[in-house]
């Protein structure tokens, strides 16, 4: 039994719950996707993208001595981009607008990577 309609389902919510979110994905420390919300952007680029930001993120932490990767946040022109750790392999990545409430993303973001971190990790 695949559990991507299930991940697809807590993306969907993810984006109900987040005023100006854009869309997300779950994608794989490979690289590869797992499943997608996104419509107007390219899933398999971006999960490429997030693999490369994550691992330079778990050799900043490490160096500093803050422990695993855990969540980034890229604040850009025009929004926000938002990777948190997905269980043991994977990572939900969500691409908000200028104006949504970073702490609402990071609330609800957080349990939804756990939720799907579960899904995941089954």
């Amino acid at each position: 039994m695949t559990v991507e309609p299930q991940i697809v389902a807590e993306l969907q919510e993810l984006r109900a719950e987040v005023r100006q979110l854009h869309g997300s994905l779950v994608a794989g420390a490979d690289g590869l996707v797992v499943a997608h919300d996104l419509a107007d952007l390219d899933p398999d680029g971006l999960a490429a993208l997030t693999a490369a930001a994550v691992g330079l993120a778990t050799r900043l932490t490490d160096a500093a001595g803050r422990g695993g990767f855990e969540e980034s946040l890229t604040r850009g022109e025009q929004g926000y981009v938002a990777a948190y750790r997905a269980g043991r392999s994977a990572v939900v990545t969500a691409i908000a607008g200028a104006g949504t409430n970073v702490g609402r993303l990071q609330l609800c973001a957080r349990r939804t990577a756990e939720r799907v971190g579960a899904l995941v990790d089954e």
